[in-house]
């Protein structure tokens, strides 16, 4: 298995496939998942030719189950590293949900040089929660509810995520596909406890404002018009508002898991992007 450590000691596990002279895309995996919910992401952009990288944030999957530094300021901290370690250059780098904000917060603070594009997929930025300025996000005790469902049970609430919103698998007509659920679950309960539940603060409560004024480059921001996770009216069109280079790309009736329910239709809409 692949691995960097990291300056406070964390190892942080990776996939690294395809020519090592091709141009990189980095994909960052939603909350509480791991590189392997890109697996079909990554199939597809092996088969054209690109460089092909997705690592396991800290306190998920194969890292390290860190009891500290969950925190949106680390994780970039980490994806900063991994990136050096790999002399990554002119990368596309492609978040989804939490892994949205981490690569808005990265591509904002990145060597010149390093990133040529950014996606994010049903991401969480610019905030989730509900505040003074951003009145129409989520309740602090929708958050709350997440903390306390993992804390009583984990492993059940991590199969009633799946079975229901994340996938949009709760709406009348919707195939059902059990090996999705049963994946998530696994990637899920892979990870560590403690690590899950500061990440809930970290992916409602960060605010991603600054981060998205900052990007100097293309950024596609694709977001299903069905999200039950990440709201689609106080996400997408508010990130595009802040970038300098937006596309907004949008799509009826599709979930958050959307790279997964849809991934024929993302994968050609991401590679149209990455190649335009």
């Amino acid at each position: 298995m692949s691995s960097i450590i990291t300056k406070d000691g964390t190892e942080i596990f990776y996939k690294d496939w395809g020519p090592k002279d091709a141009q990189p895309i980095v994909f960052h995996h939603g909350w509480p998942l791991s590189a392997d919910d890109w697996d079909n992401q990554m199939m597809f952009f092996l088969g054209k030719g690109f460089r092909v990288i997705a690592h396991d944030r800290r306190g998920h999957g194969r890292s390290t189950q860190t009891w500290q530094g969950n925190e949106m300021d680390t994780y970039t901290a980490d994806v900063i590293e991994l990136t050096d370690a790999l002399n990554l250059k002119n990368a596309v780098h492609v978040g989804h949900s939490t892994g949205g904000g981490e690569v808005a917060r990265y591509a904002a603070r990145a060597k010149p040089g390093r990133v040529a594009k950014a996606v994010l997929i049903s991401a969480v930025p610019p905030i989730m929660v509900k505040t003074a300025n951003n009145p129409g996000g989520l309740p602090l005790e929708v958050f709350d509810g997440f903390r306390k469902a993992l804390v009583d049970n984990r492993a059940q609430f991590y199969l009633d995520v799946p079975t229901g919103p994340f996938y949009g698998f709760n709406r009348p007509g919707a195939t059902i596909h059990q090996g999705v659920i049963n994946n998530w679950w696994r990637q899920g309960m892979m990870g560590g406890a403690k690590a899950h539940y500061d990440c809930i603060k970290a992916f409602s409560e960060t605010d991603f404002t600054e981060d998205l004024k900052q990007i100097t480059v293309p950024t596609l921001v694709m977001h299903g018009e069905d999200d039950q996770i990440v709201p689609f009216a106080d996400s997408a069109p508010l990130s595009a508002k802040l970038l300098k280079h937006p596309t907004l790309k949008t799509y009826p009736g599709f979930p958050h898991g959307m790279p997964t329910t849809n991934a024929d239709q993302i994968n050609a809409d991401l590679l149209a992007f990455i190649k335009g």
